[in-house]
């Protein structure tokens, strides 16, 4: 089969690997029909997730049809359309039966980072009674592919940790698929205001339409005295921190009021500068987070319901030959206008 693998920082190919076997009784193997790349990726190509290994498939996004299943799987058979969760969960752990999937003991994060990913014809999937989801018929499955990660993750860890309420001022920092798939839920709760942070104007002009009453272009370094103008001094309620580097956790830290909430998305890769002297005495709150996808069921019902519209972050389409070419889109996003992009097996 093909599969784009990773080959250390800066190098990648689509080449010829071996077909993937179930190797558990609670294995499934899946045929790929449509993936996608994630920031993530990119982040794995920089050299800045060294547990990722020269020789492994990248991707932990996707769409499929159920090719063999293990002795051990009850809920799934042979021709099953899935979604493929990018958390690998078992169930059974301590970790599992809190619903904190992203650590499970045996699973959490490792499609295309420990284990092959999705981005090739075959995936094998560890524990897939608890790792797809059953594709409704007559869904739209290039939809349902950013029920994989994104969609969960700007809900999860940006909306729920946030604890996004009917009222607030809500600034997104950070107008990329995750970010919009936050804008894109945060609206379930009625937030009074929602102001989408970025660098690029395109991107700030697609939040507006999906939903940002206001937008702050940063490119300035002005971001902090802008959104305080909006504010009329105050700040905001929820500040997400959805890009991954110390300036805009700096925002955050800057413009978040009493008794607000900074839910940090963004993948961290050095340190950063906590301002634990002002924050203290405000009553903050601050978390972080891997994504669960524990709410994949109830967004999955969303999205059959037209009241969340995913297919509106897809941006490009592409072939699976066309692979390297959907990755030198993706990775000139702010030339290309890319959001998310659909890599069809089809």
């Amino acid at each position: 089969m093909k599969a784009l693998t990773y080959f250390g920082p800066g190098k990648k190919d689509f080449i010829d690997k071996p077909k993937p076997k179930v190797d558990k009784a609670t294995d499934a193997l899946i045929r790929v029909s449509k993936t996608t790349i994630c920031g993530t990726d990119l982040h794995i190509l920089k050299g800045d997730v060294p547990a990722v290994t020269e020789g492994r498939i990248l991707g932990h996004e996707g769409v499929g049809v159920v090719e063999e299943v293990g002795e051990g799987v009850k809920n799934f058979k042979k021709g099953d359309k899935v979604i493929i969760s990018c958390v690998t969960s078992c169930g059974k752990c301590e970790n599992c039966k809190r619903a904190l999937y992203a650590h499970c003991e045996d699973g959490g994060w490792i499609l295309g980072h420990l284990i092959d990913g999705t981005q090739a014809e075959y995936v094998r999937i560890p524990h897939a009674d608890n790792s797809l989801y059953h594709i409704p018929d007559g869904a739209d499955e290039e939809a349902l592919v950013m029920l994989s990660d994104i969609l969960p993750t700007g809900f999860e860890i940006g909306v729920l940790y946030g604890q996004v309420q009917p009222g607030q001022t809500v600034v997104i920092i950070g107008a990329g698929p995750v970010g919009m798939a936050a804008l894109l839920t945060a609206q379930f709760y009625s937030p009074a205001e929602i102001i989408m942070v970025d660098l690029d104007d395109h991107r700030l002009e697609v939040a507006k339409k999906f939903g940002a009453t206001k937008t702050v272009n940063s490119s300035d370094g002005k971001a902090v005295e802008k959104i305080m103008d909006l504010t009329d001094g105050k700040g905001v309620d929820v500040a997400m921190e959805v890009v991954g580097i110390p300036a805009t956790f700096e925002i955050c830290q800057q413009i978040i009021k009493p008794g607000g909430a900074i839910p940090v998305l963004g993948v961290h890769g050095e340190a950063v500068d906590f301002h634990l002297e002002k924050l203290w005495i405000k009553n903050i709150r601050l978390t972080t987070g891997l994504v669960s996808t524990s709410t994949t069921p109830m967004l999955l019902k969303t999205v059959q319901s037209n009241k969340l519209q995913p297919a509106k972050l897809i941006t490009h389409r592409f072939t699976f030959d066309e692979m390297l070419k959907a990755y030198e889109v993706f990775e000139n996003s702010a030339k290309t206008e890319a959001l998310k992009l659909i890599i069809s097996n089809e």
